[in-house]
């Protein structure tokens, strides 16, 4: 199929912004047009709910679902009827749908997307779902599990300037309009950047979009925030898989990722934080903290990285094969799988991790701080929050002294709770733990000590009072319960179980 790419022209859009909000294609407007069993087989990728539903109907919001979602071709009449102002002539003349006979066929895919309280229409090369069969290379990717991912752990508070590295069609770009000044969105594909253009367009936005690879188009700038949903996925370089421009970033292993570690630092201004996603290998007999961890030394940045997810492997090359809709038993897949395969197997790599990396260049002059974490368990769909107060904690923590923390009192959030398990007939509980209801869902094993601790930690007492009233109670040591009760204050204030 051939692809297309949108054409700007203001006044063209103008009319197809106004007949999409007339016809209510819209997050809320789809969902209620196909209700929850076609809505949720859509998601996993199923079309045939969502096609009799919206085929049923011949409301203009089930005529654009059929068009740009499904794929299918669809009566000029129909089309003119739900883009009346717009109509079937003017989406071929914006390069979203060529006409086939009496009939359109859609080129390209706008949908509908809304998150913070704010709606957009997000357009990008068609999904395999609608085209039933594999993406090209230079496929540019519309909405999707990487990119909502970032979107929900990026700290949203105002700054002046931003940068999204790598924007595609511009879907971090648009979350970053809500609480930025200004925003430079760069990409090396000149496809993506006409989508994300077109998207910014169509949404009433304005971007300065660049041309170049990574950092490349800013060299010499800093930003006070900078996203990236950079082509992380680490592909062999043999010729045996497609090398698509959205994921793949040209070079070997994990090097992408590395090299925006090392070298984001120098765009951020004092106190600007830098925000990606990210894959990482593990080589045998080494540790994931090992390998990001070498990434960050003399990198001048504080660090907080979240590991959420490993796979060995064969996991990672079978769920890579099937991107872009190969499929399993082809011999397509089959030479991809071996492929991935065979690289990991030159580099001795055992595992192969994923997670959200957060970077922030200190304000002063200080040594800057390093927390990797494997937390893997759920968290709320909205991360902003929760990574805006645990940098700032952890940000507080490495400019304050342990005397500082002793001599501050802390408050036990809400959300937190304890548990206690005792084994049948035993006088006391064998394990005690806190748990944190929200952010990470941090689970933290108490002792004696620090469970007392957290029993008075109710803003009025201070570390340093309510360790010299444990150790007389325990008849402990003064000065080594003192300093076990610090170094729990520094764990769960870091992550906000305490405040």
């Amino acid at each position: 199929m051939t692809l297309r790419t949108p054409r700007l022209d203001e006044t063209l859009i103008a009319r197809l912004r106004a007949d999409l909000r007339a016809a209510d294609f819209t997050v809320t407007g789809v969902t209620e047009l196909l209700g929850p069993l076609a809505s949720g087989a859509l998601l996993r990728e199923q079309p045939l709910p969502a096609r009799r539903v919206a085929g049923a109907s011949t409301a203009p919001v089930a005529t654009l679902i059929r068009l740009f979602t499904l794929g299918d071709p669809v009566d000029v009449a129909e089309v003119d009827r739900a883009l009346p102002t717009l109509r079937a002539r003017g989406a071929v003349a914006l390069g979203l749908v060529d006409e086939e006979g009496d009939g359109v066929v859609a080129r390209v895919d706008v949908r509908p997307y809304a998150a913070d309280e704010r709606h957009w229409w997000v357009a990008s090369d068609l999904a395999e779902v609608a085209t039933g069969s594999p993406v090209r290379n230079d496929h540019v990717l519309g909405i999707g599990g990487a990119s909502t991912t970032l979107a929900a752990w990026t700290i949203r508070r105002p700054v002046g300037g931003a940068l999204d590295v790598g924007t595609g069609c511009g879907v971090q770009a648009l979350h970053l309009g809500a609480h930025t000044d200004s925003i430079v969105a760069t990409d090396l594909s000149e496809r993506a950047l006409a989508f994300a253009r077109f998207n910014a367009a169509l949404n009433e936005v304005d971007w300065d979009t660049r041309a170049g690879s990574m950092l490349d188009p800013v060299a010499g700038q800093r930003f006070d925030l900078i996203v990236s949903n950079p082509p992380f996925v680490i592909t062999p370089r043999s010729g045996e898989v497609p090398l698509f421009e959205y994921r793949d970033g040209g070079a070997s292993g994990d090097a992408i990722v590395a090299d925006l570690v090392r070298s984001v630092g120098e765009h951020l201004e004092p106190g600007g934080v830098a925000q990606f996603l990210g894959n990482w290998e593990v080589p045998r007999g080494s540790t994931w903290t090992e390998r990001v961890g070498s990434w960050l030394e003399g990198a001048g940045v504080d660090a907080w990285v979240v590991q959420r997810e490993v796979q060995d492997p064969a996991e990672y090359a079978e769920t890579w094969s099937r991107d872009g809709g190969h499929h399993p038993g082809t011999a397509d897949f089959d030479a991809m799988y071996a492929a991935w395969l065979d690289d990991f197997a030159s580099r001795d790599v055992e595992s192969i991790g994923f997670g959200v990396i957060t970077l922030q260049r200190p304000v002063g002059d200080r040594e800057p701080f390093v927390d990797l974490m494997d937390e893997r368990g759920p968290v709320p769909p909205a991360m902003g929050e929760s990574v805006r107060v645990g940098l700032e904690a952890r940000t507080w923590l490495a400019e304050h002294s342990d005397d500082d923390v002793l001599d501050r009192a802390w408050t036990a959030t809400p959300d937190v709770t304890e548990e206690r398990h005792t084994r049948p007939g035993a006088p006391d509980p064998s394990v005690i733990v806190a748990r944190q209801g929200g952010g990470l869902g941090r689970i933290i094993t108490l002792t004696t000590v620090t469970a007392a601790y957290l029993s008075v930690a109710d803003g009025e007492l201070t570390p340093r009072q309510a360790a010299s009233a444990i150790a007389g109670i325990l008849e402990g040591d003064a000065d080594e319960t003192e300093r076990e009760v610090v170094a729990f204050v520094r764990d769960a204030a870091k992550d906000g179980l305490l405040v």
